[in-house]
């Protein structure tokens, strides 16, 4: 739901409040002032940290300082299980890991697909623009790291049932892209794979559903798709959340927004674990998330492509159109075999 957007409307007006000029807009979502004050609507619900049905989820604080947390989803299952490290939507300006629209879908992915999530809670921008999320990503992989090295007491109930050589790095939209840009991360740290330095820890593949990227260069889908009620992200809603959240000066060729773009490392010569791309049909990154799919195999690294039909961006979450429970469920089951084959 990195994109989220309601009937966006982008504007330059000024606030009959106390704020002043408002400098951006996606309607419902956010309103940034040109002094800096953020405002976000709560269009979703936020919602307790309570357990469903065969599933145990507790809010645990990683960084009082910088207020990372993350919400950690066990499933009651006797059997040690992988371990996903999953960041949310919202463009980077918007998302919780307590939305409901979260906290129903990770708790239902954790029980069917067999596996502990910890939905992670990171920094927002414009406040705090990229590389906050992606330093909060490495953040919470290193505290795991610390947690299973110490063998704490007070973590057993999750670390007991948790293969910590079975990692995995997954998200939506720009979640997704804070995956993939982890990933990365611990790839350039010297060694063989994207695990090397991460001991107990093994990252075994990154799943990154409806990857938000972006480009100075539009592609079809972004130019000529008509606007479609079951998606949830438009291109001018696109445009505003990399405008608040690459660094000051960049455009969209910055390579945190643009993978494939001039000047960016080769794809060949990083060292990325497995990756599985899930792409929505009706979704406007479509072309961008095929091109970079087509990349990855160009470049020799092994990913799977998995195309929904019928369904827009962040239909798993939204469940805004009449096959997007057929949808979800394909995503879990595609989910579920990659993370244990």
């Amino acid at each position: 739901m990195a994109a989220i957007s309601f009937d966006p409307s982008i504007n330059v007006q000024v606030n009959q409040k106390s704020h002043g000029v408002l400098v951006e807009e996606i309607e419902g979502l956010i309103r940034v002032h040109k002094n800096g004050h953020v405002e976000r609507p709560p269009i979703i619900p936020i919602v307790p940290c309570t357990a469903t049905s065969g599933v145990t989820a507790k809010d645990i604080v990683i960084d009082k300082f910088t207020g990372l947390w993350t919400r950690i989803y066990v499933p009651n299952y006797s059997n040690k299980m992988p371990l996903l490290i999953y960041f949310h939507g919202g463009g980077f300006c918007v998302g919780s890991a307590a939305w409901s629209c979260y906290h129903e879908f990770l708790s239902g992915l954790a029980s069917k697909a067999g596996c502990i999530i910890f939905s992670v809670n990171y920094r927002l921008a414009p406040e705090n623009r990229l590389p906050a999320a992606y330093d909060d990503g490495i953040e919470t992989l290193m505290w795991v790291k610390q947690q299973a090295l110490s063998g704490s007491n007070e973590h057993k109930w999750w670390l007991s049932q948790c293969d910590l050589s079975s990692l995995f790095l997954a998200g939506d939209s720009a979640g997704a892209n804070i995956a993939y840009n982890v990933a990365t991360r611990l790839g350039s740290h010297g060694g063989t794979s994207a695990s090397s330095g991460m001991k107990p820890l093994v990252v075994k593949g990154s799943i990154l559903i409806q990857p938000f990227f972006g480009g100075e260069s539009r592609t079809a889908t972004e130019m000529h798709a008509t606007p479609q009620v079951n998606s949830a992200l438009t291109l001018p809603a696109s445009d505003a959340y990399w405008r608040l959240s690459l660094p000051f000066g960049s455009n969209r060729d910055h390579p945190w927004c643009n993978p494939l773009a001039n000047g960016t490392p080769k794809l060949r010569e990083l060292r990325l674990p497995p990756t599985m791309v899930c792409v929505s049909e009706m979704d406007i990154l479509k072309d961008r998330n095929m091109g970079f799919c087509n990349a990855l195999g160009g470049a020799g690294k092994r990913v799977e492509t998995k195309i929904y039909k019928g369904v827009g961006h962040a239909f798993q979450i939204l469940h805004n159109s009449p096959s997007s429970h057929i949808r979800t469920q394909e995503m879990i089951s595609h989910i579920k075999t990659f993370i244990n084959q």
